[in-house]
Formats: C-alpha cells, structure tokens, sequence
C-alpha cells in the first residue's frame, strides 16, 4: 500500500471516532478530514473547493430559504391541524393518515423543518385524543424520510449521489427517478408501521373501546416552603399526601437519590423533591402554599399567572453547547428558568447544574409569554413548544401564497422534467427553487432581514466536503483495492451480491458518520466495482442514495429522528426495535427491484 492508502484509512478511523464521540459538528469533522487530504497532497486545491460550486450544494442551500418561507406562512401547521382526525379510529388507521401527507410534503421540501412544525400539533392532539405520543412520533419521522427517499430533491444526500455521478462522467438523476422505488419502500413502510407500532413502540397500547391512553407526564422540581405542612411527612409509596395529581419519582437529598417503595421516606426542608404529573399541574404548583418550584425565585416579579412551560430541543446553534447549566445562566439569556433536561429518552435527575448541555438535549423552561414571541423562530433551538397551546399567527392570505408559490415550484419542476423526457430539453431545477425562494422574500413572506441564518450552514459544509473526501478516496487507489476485494468476495453470485454489499455497508455508515459522509466513502468504491464486473454502475448509485435515505435504527444520521427521540422520550432500544425490521425491510426490496427497474 501507499502512503497515501495509509492516510485515507487513519482519516478513516479519524471520522469514526469523532463522529462515535461526537467531537464536534459534522460538517467540521468532514471538513477537518477534506483538508487533512488537502494538506497531504491527496487532493488539489480546485478538488478541495470544488463541492462549494456545485449545483446541487447551491439548491440545497436554497432550498432552506423555501422551507423557511413555509414555516413563516404557517402553511404546514396549518394544514396538519386540519388533517389531523377528530375521531378515534384504530392504530391501523391512524398511522397512514398521519404519514401520508408528510411524505407528500418531504418529497419536495427539507424534512427537518416539516418534523418540527408537526411534532406540538401531533403531541396536542394525541392528549386530546388521550393517545400516547410515543406511537406517533417515530413514525411521522419514518414518515420524512420515506418522502425524503422518493425525489432527487428530497434528501440531501440524493443530491450527493447526483452530483457525484456528475462529476464521474455518468448522467444522473431525474427528479422522480427514486421514487420507482423509494414509494415502494413507503408503502411497504407504512404498512409494517400501521401494523405493528401499537405493539413496538413505547406507550400504553391503544384500545380505542376504552378510550383511556397514556398522556404525557411531566416532571417538576419542588422544594418545600418554609413551615409547610409537608415538612416531616414520611412518604411510603408514589402518592404524597396534599399533592392531587402529581406521583414521587424520588428525593435527592445530600448527593443520594433515594425511591418511594425502596425507602420510607420523611422529607426535610431543604429536599430536592422530583414530582411526575401532567402540563395542567403546573398551575396548581405554583399556587400550592407548601411547595415551590425550585428556582422559581428568579421570577417573583412575575405574576404566577403569567407563567408558562415551554420544551425547546437545542440545536448546532445555541451559544451555550459545552457550557454547564449554572455556567450558561438560562435568566440572564432567556428569562427563563430550567425545570428538567432530557436526554437519550432519559431525565436527568442529578447533578442538573452541572451537565454540559449538548446539541438534541430536550430542556424544558418556565418564562413568560414573551418567550414564545422573541425565540419561536430562533435557529438556537430546533423547537420551541408551548405546553399549554399552539398557535399560528399569520393570516390565511399568507398561507395561500405560500401554498401557491409551493405547487408552482412543484409543478415547474415536474413539467421540466416531462419535457426534457420527451425533447430532450432540460432547465436547472435550481432556477425554480430560486424563483420561489425570491418571491417568498418579495412577498414578505420570509423576512429579508438576516435571511443567510436560515441555511444549514454546518449541511453545507458537511456536503462540500463530502466530494472532497470521496475525490480523495478515488485519487489514492484505496477504492480500487477495495472494490477488488469486494468482487473477489462475491464474484461467485454476481452484481447482486455487490449490490447487497454496497447497501449494507452504506446503511452502517449512515447510522455511524452521517448519510452525506457514508456517501462519499461507498461511491468511489461502487463506480470501480462496476468498471471490474463489467456492469452498469446506476444500480449501485440507487442502492447508495436508498441506503443513506434510510436511517431507521438510531437517531445519529438523521437529525428528524434526534428531535423525535429528545422529545419523545425514546431510548437506543426504540429504535431499534422498530427500526431494525423497518431497515430489512428497505433492504430486502431495495436488493429485489433495483435489478428489475435499472438493469446490469
């Protein structure tokens, strides 16, 4: 091997490790390994930047501005509240109401901010409805990505794959081309998750006779008020006598945490004292004369009444990633005080004021009205949740724009490519998502004013970098070795086996680095595996754009399922058990019908 060989694969190992560690944002971690290439002669300056000028990174770039423009019309609110049934039906039936018309949505807009705009919605009407949550939210993100899976703008990391194919000298995508087979994977999809998510996914299993589901419960933090009549009690079970509708989780006491039921518990003043309940007992807590929030000091010049609990799921953006709680200060930014943090499913009970917060940790605030109207549309958090209520603020005129500008970039796209179909002539898809983008600013729809904060910046330089890496990868040979032993091993069962293979391992490294960077790894070794089999190379692209669309089994390579997972409470093994079938599934069809609709 060369020394360049040996650096591809330390880079490698490199991108692992930071991405297992999490050591800092994607797009740095890609970047990082793009100029160790740089640096090493690997790649040349133009390969280096070349990915920064190409045509599909620019329509993804604004492509955020289009779905910031329907996020500020709020057109999918909108619409979500009125598709959302008012009758209980069964499970079965539930599901493919909810995911279809996402799917419909992410097929042409960016799935992130349509999971964020539906997930209060969907959490408000299933208490309504006095359904668990849980059984909604990973599957309205499946629901993002079996759209994202189905066009050539729908995924990020389709237009990787695109672009790529470009740049070898293939012709690529046509905008529905994937869509011969991502909609089977989304029917198939729906099904598997209509069927079985009652029985997989956490939460009470809905039985629509009774009526009676889980609803969302809360936690509070109280401490005793001075003289309360709580101070001595000794509390033996969950139920704390004087507290109506709130259950003992546990008692943190001199740095122990100790249970209801594992101890007879007598409780002191100055007790951490850890409450379950529901959003609606907020109000009585704050009025209870023996018990107060802790922290709720900070706000005593506001009038209990006024007070409110908000969720927000922090993103790449927020100015404190790393900093402590106590280090950040939540009052002195935001005027708020921390109730709770989630993270990985899980409530953080201990040590709170300690815990470096991190990006996807779900923190839940008590402020005021004021919260809502200053951060709603701050890029520092992923989501912003009132409780209580959700509302949507702009007019109905604004909403039918957007929805016109919306279909008419649809419909432009979808006649270009008929045309180019049958004439053979082709406009840029980029110039109708400019052209919607410019008209949403003019119509002031989406506010002109620091309008560059609405692009994924950190998606940008992830895919940038992507080429460079996978330019790198082709220029050191390693692809070549690779490749030779990938069809050495399954030479016997043809292009088939290759086909699997590349599926696979791309699958993986979605779940491990990101789909853009999986990407970039597999593609080199995909189009050298079908110069040696003598073979069409475009079932192995599909195959690679399929596999890094299709991130089931963990929240990392998919930044929906992140936000569905810090808000809903899953843990690791949510997700795979719902997704491990959902991803053999993607697999199994994928294999099937990739030879049949792209022939070796």
């Amino acid at each position: 091997m060369t020394i360049e060989t040996y650096i591809v694969i330390a880079t490698f190992i490199f991108l692992i490790v930071a991405f297992l560690l999490e050591a800092m944002r994607p797009g740095l971690i890609l970047f990082s390994a793009a100029v160790i290439f740089l640096a090493t002669g690997i790649i040349s300056g133009e390969e280096m930047v070349a990915g920064f000028s190409n045509n599909g990174i620019i329509t993804i770039a604004v492509l955020f501005l289009v779905n910031e423009g329907i996020k500020q019309a709020g057109l999918i609110t909108r619409l979500a509240q009125i598709y959302l049934p008012r009758k209980k039906s069964p499970m079965p039936l539930l599901i493919p109401r909810i995911m279809i018309p996402v799917s419909l949505f992410s097929a042409f807009l960016n799935n992130l901010p349509i999971v964020v705009n539906v997930i209060p919605l969907l959490m408000k009407w299933a208490d309504m409805m006095r359904f668990s949550y849980k059984k909604f939210l990973i599957p309205l993100s499946y629901a993002a990505i079996f759209g994202g899976m189905c066009t050539l703008i729908g995924t990020s990391s389709n237009l990787v794959v695109h672009g790529l194919m470009l740049e070898s000298g293939f012709q690529g995508f046509h905008l529905f081309e994937l869509g011969k087979l991502g909609l089977v994977i989304s029917l198939f999809g729906i099904v598997y998750m209509a069927l079985v998510s009652n029985w997989l996914l956490p939460g009470k299993k809905m039985r629509i006779m009774r009526g009676i589901t889980e609803t969302k419960d809360y936690y509070y933090n109280l401490q005793l008020t001075e003289n309360s009549s709580l101070i001595g009690q000794v509390i033996e079970n969950p139920s704390v006598p004087g507290l109506n509708g709130l259950q003992l989780y546990c008692v943190e006491r001199n740095g122990k945490t100790l249970y209801p039921g594992k101890n007879n518990i007598k409780l002191r003043q100055n007790d951490d004292i850890l409450v379950m309940g529901t959003s609606d007992r907020l109000n009585y807590i704050l009025a209870h004369k023996d018990i107060k929030l802790k922290g709720e000091e900070y706000l005593h010049n506001e009038s209990p009444a006024d007070l409110k609990q908000y969720e927000v799921v922090l993103s790449p953006r927020f100015a404190g990633l790393g900093l402590t709680v106590t280090e950040y200060n939540f009052f002195e930014h935001f005027n708020a005080v921390v109730l709770a943090i989630h993270r990985n499913g899980e409530r953080i009970t201990s040590n709170l004021n300690k815990l470096k917060l991190k990006v996807g940790d779900n923190v839940v605030l008590l402020s005021t009205d004021q919260f809502l109207s200053n951060w709603e549309t701050s890029h520092m958090f992923y989501l912003v949740n009132y409780l209580q209520d959700y509302r949507v603020g702009k007019t109905s005129r604004t909403r039918w724009i957007a929805l016109v500008i919306l279909a008419a970039m649809v419909l432009g796209i979808v006649i270009n490519e008929l045309v180019s179909w049958g004439y053979g002539m082709r406009l840029n898809i980029f110039l109708f998502v400019a052209a919607a983008a410019i008209l949403l600013v003019w119509l002031k729809i989406l506010p002109s004013q620091n309008y560059t904060k609405n692009i994924s910046w950190d998606l940008i330089i992830s895919v940038a970098s992507a080429f460079a890496i996978s330019k790198g990868i082709q220029n050191s040979g390693i692809a070549q070795s690779m490749a030779e032993d990938a069809v050495n091993v399954v030479k016997s069962i043809g292009p088939a086996g290759v086909l699997a293979i590349i599926y696979i391992v791309t699958a993986v490294l979605t779940e491990i680095i990101t789909n853009n960077a999986a990407v970039a790894l597999v593609f080199p070794v995909a189009v050298l595996a079908a110069e040696l089999l003598g073979v069409n190379a475009k079932p192995f692209f599909v195959a690679i754009a399929i596999a890094a669309a299709s991130s089931f089994m963990t929240a990392r390579g998919y930044r929906a399922n992140l936000i569905i997972k810090s808000i809903g409470k899953y843990s690791y093994r949510d997700f795979l058990r719902i997704g491990t079938p959902m991803q053999i599934i993607a697999f199994v069809v994928s294999v099937w019908l990739i030879p049949y609709y792209w022939a070796f």
